[in-house]
């Protein structure tokens, strides 16, 4: 670390303690809430075998507690990537003092940890809770409970960074021309935590949750794919195989990661793709070697291990190419991102219009890339090809991931620099990897949403052979209720995605009306002693104000996406249910793409724009100004509604698994447990709806006098 009695050095570690303190507070008041959920879910799962004839009272306990595990795992990785992050921020500012190489090293590192803890809990999670219950179907109680922490995670931390990052941006860089973490900004660390609760602690959650989900798919289809007992333990453990061997390939790869001190943008995405594909190679070497040996065992026959080495092949490759288009989508290196900058030319409007055709038009990759891998895996391996592929894709998650979390300790090295008031090439440095963070940003977001693609496919898959539906019996596109299934479930995206985007709007607000309280404050003081040596920023308001608006606002997202596929099961039967979730999976996977590209470019157009690549205009211009009104409409695009959407399909994908033996075939024949989980859903949306509202009113009039206030201290002149 730099020297410490170096003014710049001791400031930037009092930040880098401010943003610890709030990253606790925040996900200490978060998981909070979400204890009380996994608590009434457990009692849930335990008890709904009494609500069949027939059946199994043990499957709920059993279930219930993989639910427990799953749940305490996936928050542990989230936190254990959160505590590492926000200390690893302090240090790659330090190190970017000493060149671009040593930063990257410190801040990928961090992101390794990360990587590394998320699939190393699901390994150990998994395999004690097969060894301890020898049945692959209350597995579906840890996806369960994974999957449930990653949505609240990802909604809850996205909604939090993303208030805060928008309220700063439009109070301080568009109305009052401060620079990018500014300390006069009262709401710049909670900027900085954001980056951490949503970016890493959130993205860590979501892709353990594929993780586990695809391993479970795996083991729930192996029983029909397998003709004896030989193959039932060859396709029992070959997940297992494949997902450790790839973290030992991650480690290899992750030491290839470095970059020359005076590298270019180009040479920085080359350093991270260097070590994805040096993993991918070594992933695809394991495999053919533990095919070999199930095949010299005789466990498989060599054709089946040809399939199956296919598979798994077409799931690591798909997982590759939908990174590398989501990088061409998003990175400045690229025409998609410049045309969206070159767009400001004409104004604020042209660059939100050519951002959404760009985001739109990123889906024909990934659409063609996922049909490709689910038609070519069915036919080589059936539905279990599917899954396997989902592992294929997810086995090199250890370096994948870490290219994706290192981004958030970047960009808050870059902001601790400018806060702390360290030399310019300092913040150059941290710029590089920030924008390069972006770019890794996007790409993970990319690959999340076509793993979660493939993962929702296999358990979708695994749903139909748990339930009731007679073996068999196909879902008939003209039954009464599958149509309308299907609409309900293309629907439920979009509505998800509304919710997200009006509570960060929601948030913003608050966070605005509490910067421009405290711009009046300072104002005051000014004109009282003719300078403001009095008067600080008071960042922990802006904080709490996040905090609140954040976990309140999670919860109506969370328990929709819970409560709607259970309210469908029973009332309309599991045919429907199964529509549900192909037009779930449909709509959310394009709705995600869309969102999280298109917020990926416009970020990285105004990063393009402040590097000096358009003449005559950086920071300030009008050009600039343009492509941070695009940035400021992306933030809750690509990290709130957008990544959320993807584990919205894989929860409704595995609620429906774990509840499968209990939902009738035929429709109608549970009307009363169905309006009674529709009840609960709409107590719990008004509840919370009117404490939101409340809050809303709560805060209005004070905000309603400061808002004037401050706009006549900018229509004076007297804006920072």
């Amino acid at each position: 670390m730099a020297d410490p009695n170096d003014a710049a050095s001791k400031r930037s570690v009092e930040i880098a303690a401010l943003v610890q303190n709030g990253a606790r507070a925040f996900l200490s008041t978060e998981y909070s809430y979400i204890a009380i959920f996994v608590l009434l879910v457990f009692v849930l799962i335990s008890l709904s075998p009494y609500l069949e004839e027939n059946a199994d009272l043990n499957q709920g306990w059993k279930t219930g507690v993989n639910f427990l595990a799953g749940a305490f795992l996936s928050g542990l990785a989230g936190w254990l990537g959160m505590f590492t992050a926000v200390r690893a921020n302090v240090r790659t500012t330090a190190a970017a003092t000493k060149g671009l190489n040593a930063a990257l090293k410190v801040a990928f590192k961090s992101g390794t940890v990360m990587g590394l803890t998320v699939v190393g809990f699901g390994m150990i999670g998994l395999s004690v809770a097969l060894a301890a219950f020898l049945d692959p179907t209350v597995l579906a109680g840890f996806g369960f409970g994974a999957s449930s922490i990653a949505l609240f995670a990802r909604v809850g931390g996205g909604i939090f960074t993303k208030a805060a990052d928008v309220g700063a941006d439009l109070v301080g860089k568009v109305a009052n021309d401060l620079d990018e973490d500014d300390p006069k900004n009262p709401a710049v660390i909670a900027d900085n935590v954001g980056d951490n609760v949503g970016d890493v602690a959130g993205m860590g959650a979501d892709l353990f949750e594929s993780y586990v989900g695809s391993i479970i798919a795996c083991l729930t289809l192996a029983l029909p794919t397998s003709k004896n007992d030989d193959e039932l333990t060859a396709y029992t453990v070959f997940p297992f195989l494949i997902a450790g061997g790839g973290i030992i390939c991650s480690i290899i790869g992750s030491w290839f990661v470095s970059v020359k001190d005076d590298g270019k943008m180009n040479d920085l995405l080359w350093a991270l793709r260097r070590g994805l594909i040096i993993a991918s190679v070594l992933v695809i070497i394991l495999t053919a070697v533990v095919c070999k040996l199930l095949v010299v065992g005789s466990y498989w026959d060599m054709d089946t291990a040809f399939r199956i080495f296919g598979a798994v092949i077409i799931g690591l490759i798909a997982g590759l190419i939908i990174g590398f288009a989501t990088e061409y989508c998003t990175s400045f290196e690229y025409y998609p991102t410049q045309s969206i900058a070159l767009a400001g030319h004409h104004g604020h409007a042209p660059v939100i219009i050519q951002g959404l055709g760009v985001g739109l038009l990123s889906t024909v990759v990934p659409v063609i890339v996922v049909v490709a891998s689910i038609l070519g895996c069915t036919a080589l391996a059936g539905l279990y090809g599917i899954a396997i592929a989902g592992v294929g894709m997810l086995s090199t998650l250890g370096i994948t991931l870490a290219t994706d979390a290192y981004g958030p300790v970047a960009d808050n090295a870059g902001g601790i620099a400018e806060m702390s008031g360290m030399p310019k090439y300092v913040r150059e440095n941290t710029d590089a990897l920030d924008a390069l963070g972006n770019t890794t940003a996007a790409t993970g977001k990319g690959f999340a949403i076509g793993s979660a693609v493939l993962t929702a496919v296999a358990l979708m898959a695994s749903f139909i052979f748990v339930s009731q539906i007679p073996e068999g019996e196909e879902v008939d596109l003209m039954d009464d209720v599958v149509i309308p299934g299907l609409l309900i479930g293309a629907m439920l995206p979009f509505v998800f995605a509304a919710l997200t985007m009006l509570s960060v709007r929601r948030g913003a607000h608050a966070i605005m009306d509490e910067v421009k309280s405290q711009f009046a404050e300072r104002q005051k003081i000014i004109t009282r002693d003719g300078n403001d040596g009095a008067w600080s920023a008071d960042y922990t308001r802006c904080v709490a104000i996040a905090t609140k608006a954040s976990v309140l606002e999670m919860i109506t997202p969370g328990a929709m996406a819970v409560l709607v596929p259970v309210i469908v099961g029973f009332s309309l039967g599991a045919m429907s249910l199964a529509a549900l979730l192909v037009g779930a999976i449909s709509s959310g996977f394009l709705l995600a793409v869309t969102m999280a590209n298109a917020g990926g470019a416009w970020d990285n157009a105004k990063k393009y724009v402040e590097a000096g690549h358009i003449e005559g205009h950086r920071k300030r211009s009008e050009l600039h100004k343009a492509t941070v009104t695009g940035d400021t409409v992306g933030d809750p695009f690509k990290d709130t509604s957008g990544p959320s959407l993807n584990i919205l399909i894989k929860l409704m994908s595995v609620v429906s698994l774990v509840f499968a033996p209990i939902f009738p075939v035929k429709p109608y024949e549970d009307l009363g447990v169905a309006a009674l989980v529709l009840v609960f859903l709409i107590v719990i949306s008004v509840v919370v709806g009117r404490l939101i509202s409340r809050g809303e009113r709560q805060h209005t009039p004070n905000t309603t006098s400061n808002s004037s206030t401050y706009k006549q201290l900018h229509e004076e002149g007297h804006g920072l």
